[in-house]
């Protein structure tokens, strides 16, 4: 069989990689609507891409999403990946579409853990790399640096000399400009659809060789099921036409397309074929997952298929036990709930779900806390009730030697608080491996740091900082197991009785420590309503309510004054919780409660 190979001089599939709030999905809006993918006139939401209610209000990509650019007859499919490490794999099953990468680097940040990972991956698959600093409007840039920070960090990964001939461009993500150099001017982002059609290698595919699709991504759809998207690596894809799925190189039944569907700006639209080197969507093939191969039944040749790393941390999900139960949520079953996190592994190549020894609990396994946050985020607004342990490293065995995983925590803070982060992560088994000031005032550490010491963590560092530290962290590998370390010191006032919070009851508590409800709010035995300053946990009335008489005092009762009670984010309450605890999530609500029974010392009858 002849081994042509033929270049799709029409097409370019790049991904867009960087650390989180770098301006990937900024500066894919500014490609987009350069490109004249919108009217003039056209309505478009700002961060066009992100179109998760949670990406939008976080900031930040979760899911991977392509869209299409046309730049002087070439087509320009390019994927926004996630910026973020527990979203490691949607990065790494998008690298498998692409033939090259555009690294986005903060002008005044630099490289940043996540910029580590994606170019890691980019580098072990050969691709090309066109490198975009952005931000350059930023008044604290510091452009030299980073480029010598860029340049170490791919020597540090064991670049070729051929790797480390890259373009660099300069933008404004926000203004559209791109520029070839930091001082110079500039009107539109010419210079950067130039450098991609220039630098990212058109797709090549053998002339004669049968079909072959790699599912990457799948997505769904009320009117024709489930849709597999992924690049067509050689061959032809013909809407109406039988094909065989390949699942781990075995045949898994044949299939007809009913739908063939390529990528117009933001639009997936039906065609009759797609040819190879492009990427696609199909329909009709319902049991196709990320990973699988779509081939020709006449001669069937399996691609390899996509491997994610493994995840570092667990949680149980499991049934809402809590005597307010069924009150705010719509789904409470058990039932409900695996359905719902068994669709989630179809979507999520790097969660696993476990069923537990007991009935109405799950094991699910994923890269971090913020990877879980969000799955139990987007849960509860889909109507969800469920009770939460907190997050729990999984150890392996190397070597007959007990491991855990191991982080790089990258720490930018003001001068003033380098003592006391320090100190902390210290504390934590953390060790310090890099310190760098830049000599405007802030400064940055790099930790080694088992992910044991970090939960928990982000919270005391944010009070720590006063809020103006940022704290990045990635998975570098395994350590031997560090032995103990310090968690959360102090008890739990926990209710002993139903009945809501009462402003009298409250008042009295807040000399023992910090108070987490507020009058009217709703309680039963198990709640925890507050903290406790000492290490051991009280049962108090928080429903107690002041005895009248009708003997009037010689000076009119003051109004009670009441603290504002402390609210916890879902992240805040799965990294506050201890062992014997829960977070009880519901769509209104996040309360914190005991496991099982009460069992306390130094309960309190009365306050």
């Amino acid at each position: 069989m002849s081994s042509n190979k033929k270049t799709r001089d029409d097409l370019r599939n790049l991904a867009i990689v960087a650390h989180v709030d770098h301006g990937k999905t900024t500066l894919v809006d500014a490609m987009l609507w350069q490109s004249g993918v919108f009217r003039d006139n056209e309505q478009v939401a700002e961060r066009v891409m992100d179109s998760m209610d949670l990406e939008r209000e976080k900031g930040i990509t979760i899911m991977a999403k392509n869209t299409v650019v046309t730049y002087q007859g070439v087509k320009l499919n390019i994927v926004d990946t996630p910026g973020h490490a527990d979203f490691g794999g949607e990065v790494e099953r998008t690298l498998n579409m692409v033939d090259g990468v555009m690294l986005l680097v903060d002008a005044s940040e630099g490289p940043l853990p996540q910029t580590r990972f994606v170019l890691s991956k980019s580098l072990e698959k050969g691709l090309p790399l066109i490198a975009v600093i952005n931000k350059i409007d930023r008044p604290d840039r510091r452009i030299a640096e980073v480029e010598n920070e860029l340049y170490d960090l791919l020597i540090d990964l064991g670049a070729d000399d051929e790797q480390l001939e890259f373009p660099i461009l300069y933008t404004n993500a926000k203004a559209g400009i791109a520029l070839s150099s930091p001082d110079g001017e500039g009107e539109n982002l010419k210079l950067l659809f130039e450098a991609i059609l220039e630098h990212i290698p058109a797709p090549t595919y053998k002339e004669d060789a049968p079909l072959q699709f790699l599912v990457t991504n799948l997505d769904y759809s009320d009117y024709v099921g489930r849709i597999a998207v992924g690049k067509v690596v050689s061959g032809t894809l013909t809407a109406g036409e039988q094909i065989t799925l390949l699942k781990k190189g075995e045949n898994a039944g044949n299939f007809s397309l009913t739908q063939v569907y390529t990528y117009q700006g933001l639009q997936r639209l039906p065609v009759d074929e797609v040819k190879a080197g492009d990427i696609a969507a199909v329909a009709g093939v319902e049991d196709a997952f990320i990973g699988d191969t779509l081939a020709d039944p006449e001669d069937p040749r399996p691609l390899p298929a996509i491997s994610v790393e493994e995840p570092t941390m667990s949680m149980d999900f499991s049934l809402n036990t809590s005597p307010l139960a069924g009150r705010e949520g719509k789904q409470v079953t058990t039932r409900q709930i695996k359905a719902r996190l068994e669709k989630e592994t179809l979507y999520n190549v790097s969660i696993r779900v476990e069923s537990k020894t007991t009935t109405d609990a799950f094991k699910v396994s994923a890269r971090g806390e913020l990877q879980l946050a969000v799955l139990v985020e987007t849960m509860r607004r889909e109507g969800f009730e469920m009770s939460l342990s907190k997050p729990q490293i999984i150890t392996k065995e190397i070597d007959g030697v007990l491991t855990e995983p191991l982080e790089l925590a990258v720490v930018d803070v003001p001068d003033e608080y380098v003592g006391v982060v320090t100190e902390k992560l210290s504390a934590r088994r953390g060790k310090m491996s890099k310190m760098l000031n830049n000599g405007k005032g802030r400064v940055r550490l790099e930790f080694e740091i088992p992910t044991r010491g970090l939960i928990g963590y982000r919270s005391q560092f944010l009070t720590d900082t006063r809020g103006t530290g940022i704290l990045t962290t990635l998975v570098i590998g395994h350590v031997r197991f560090a032995g103990e370390i310090p968690g959360r010191t102090n008890g739990s006032l926990v209710s002993d009785r139903m009945g809501k919070a009462v402003a009298y009851a409250i008042f009295h508590l807040q000399p023992r420590g910090s108070i987490f409800v507020e009058p009217g709010d709703p309680s039963y035995p198990g709640l925890i309503v507050g903290q406790n300053s000492r290490p051991v946990d009280i049962a108090v009335n928080i429903t107690k309510e002041k005895k009248l008489t009708n003997i009037r005092a010689s000076a009119s009762d003051e109004a009670l004054r009441l603290i504002p009670p402390r609210r916890f984010t879902l992240e805040q309450a799965m990294d506050y919780i201890n062992d014997d605890e829960l977070v009880e999530v519901t769509p209104k609500s996040i309360r914190l409660r005991k496991k099982g029974e009460l069992k306390l010392s130094g309960a309190r009858k009365n306050l």
